[in-house]
């Protein structure tokens, strides 16, 4: 593939994914390479989006494999069907490829997401795979990674729940990218684009962002809310004017909407006393109460005003 080659097809992906141009860049080049990537970040900030576009534009075939403890060798790798064993005997043909030699046969690229979940004895064979490109497999013998073949992985930050420390024989092996959240008009656009029938004001909009926004940095919130809370926020906030009769930005209604999307998402520090509902509401006050982050408005027309709390005995 050429370098106009490579720019246009960044440049493909970009029509697909919002934002993103130096990852996209920076992960095209590597898989152009024939380098394994992994890329790193928070959940919600659209590492599996990218990767999915980008395989669509090589025309690659894309294997997804969901990391999680029960993720054992003989799932990721495959396993002889023992009905057929009893029968054929241990025959090539009676063995079932799991998603590993499935993409190493087609060259395509095996995707493991949140690869540091996966148990360490799974992990040591994805780390045979990448440096030898082959795997020996008990009575079937030498698969050999046909050209294409790349494992990209997306993982999030240690420190979430349930996930493991990844070994430096991993990372020597990979191109790691780190992905953070985006700013905030592309997640507005995100929101806009995951929505498109919401008829709500690009004003009302941006402020429901800057509330999730503000999660991420809150002093007694550990982890806050991807982008995903704001697209509930306002996906809930739509349905339930219309229950009630009013118009989504209504404070009750926004309010409302906000603590149902966004107050399980929130992970509190050790030692905080206070609920997620209570900084869900402290924030959403704030929020509605300036000017517009965005456009700098002033107390007139078009501002909101700050909500007195979620609506009781509806």
């Amino acid at each position: 593939m050429s370098e106009l080659d490579h720019s246009g097809l960044a440049q493909r992906v970009l029509t697909r994914v919002v934002g993103r141009v130096r990852e996209i860049e920076l992960v095209v080049a590597a898989l152009a390479a024939d380098r394994h990537v992994l890329l790193e970040g928070p959940p919600g900030t659209g590492k599996s989006t990218l990767l999915r576009a980008v395989a669509h534009e090589l025309g690659l075939g894309f294997e997804f494999v969901e990391g999680n403890a029960e993720l054992t060798p003989a799932r990721l790798v495959g396993h002889f069907d023992p009905a057929r064993v009893l029968s054929d005997g241990y025959d090539p043909d009676v063995f079932v490829d799991g998603p590993l030699v499935t993409a190493m046969r087609d060259g395509s690229l095996l995707y493991v997401e949140e690869i540091n979940r996966i148990p360490e004895e799974t992990l040591n064979v994805l780390i045979t795979v990448m440096s030898e490109r082959e795997l020996h497999v008990p009575r079937l013998g030498r698969v050999a990674a046909s050209p294409g073949f790349r494992l990209v992985a997306a993982m999030n930050p240690f420190d979430a729940i349930g996930t493991a420390r990844i070994s430096s024989a991993v990372y020597d092996r990979v191109c790691r990218l780190s992905v953070d959240y985006q700013d905030a008009p592309d997640e507005a656009s995100i929101v806009r684009t995951a929505l498109p029938d919401a008829s709500v004001d690009d004003v009302w909009l941006r402020r429901v962002v800057e509330v999730v926004r503000r999660t991420r940095t809150h002093p007694d919130v550990r982890i806050g809310s991807s982008v995903r809370g704001a697209i509930d926020t306002v996906a809930v906030a739509t349905t339930l004017s219309k229950m009630r009769g009013t118009s989504v930005d209504d404070q009750a209604v926004g309010l409302d909407a906000a603590l149902v999307a966004l107050s399980g998402r929130l992970r509190l520090r050790e030692g905080c006393s206070r609920s997620a509902e209570v900084i869900v509401t402290e924030l959403w006050n704030e929020v509605f109460a300036e000017p517009d982050p965005a456009a700098g408005e002033s107390d007139g027309e078009g501002k909101a005003h700050a909500p007195t709390g979620a609506s009781k005995g509806r």
